[in-house]
Parts: C-alpha cells; structure tokens; sequence
C-alpha cells in the first residue's frame, strides 16, 4: 500500500463454524474465531487495534530518543448489553514504560506524557474513529444496504 493511498480494507473468510480468516491487502493473515478458543475474537481484536495504533505514534515519538526497556499497552474495557445492544464502555488505554537511565532515556520519559496525548487527540486513527461513532454500512453483495 503506498503512502498516498487512503483506502483501507479487509476481507474475513469462513474456514469452518465459529472460525474465520482475516486478510489484508499486503498478505497478512489472522485467524478469528467467535469463541473462547485461543484466537482472537473480534472484540479482543478491537482492543487490539486500539492499543497497537496509539503503540505505534508512541514508539515512534520516543524510540527516537532512546530504546525502550519495556513497552506494553495495556487495554481494557467492559462489555455491556442494554437496550441499544451489545457495546464496549470505559475503555482504558494504559502505557507501561521503561526507558534506560541517562540523558536518552531522560528525553524518551519527558515525551511521552504529550506524545500520548497527541496520538489521543489526533494520530491514532482507530481511537479518533471509535471516539467519533462513525456509522457502518453492512451491506449484501450485489444487493442493497441493509
């Protein structure tokens, strides 16, 4: 995909029951499943999405000034159900780092309060849409808006 391009998509394919593949454009594949199993289910992948997009704008803010000697982003949220439906409330993003003693890791440390924000507030593509509540067209193949 190049830089310019600002389409996105996936594709998720039924491999049995429960049980699906996900691709995307470049080859990448990830196994999903609806279940308990040991794959991720769409909820968990969600999460995913979320805590690896603001990872990514954090990392490369910081990792500039000095390697990081832990790096996990932890996120959490509940799983409601009322009226409306099913839905994710109170989801929490936490940033667990290290970075090394000495004037580098000093830099990488005073970034990260802004860089987090920044990507918060604007970098993180998956966090600005789940915040915006974009609406979702499904759709039948070759047929109408459902």
């Amino acid at each position: 995909m190049s830089e310019g391009t600002t389409h996105r998509t996936v594709s998720v394919e039924r491999l049995e029951n429960g049980v699906y593949l996900a691709r995307n454009a470049r080859g990448g594949e990830l196994r999903v499943s609806g279940s308990d199993g040991a794959t991720f289910t769409p909820v968990e992948l969600l999460l995913v999405a979320l805590g690896a997009c603001t990872a990514v704008d954090v990392d490369a803010v910081t990792s500039r000034r000095a390697e990081p000697e832990r790096f996990v982003v932890r996120v959490d949220a509940e799983k409601v159900r009322d009226e409306h439906g099913n839905a994710l409330r109170d989801i929490a993003v936490t940033f667990d780092l290290a970075f090394p003693e000495g004037e580098a890791g000093g830099a990488a440390r005073s970034v990260v309060p802004r860089a987090v924000q920044v990507s918060h507030d604007r970098t993180c593509t998956v966090s600005r849409t789940v915040e915006a509540g974009t609406p979702v067209t499904v759709r039948v193949a070759d047929g109408p808006a459902v």
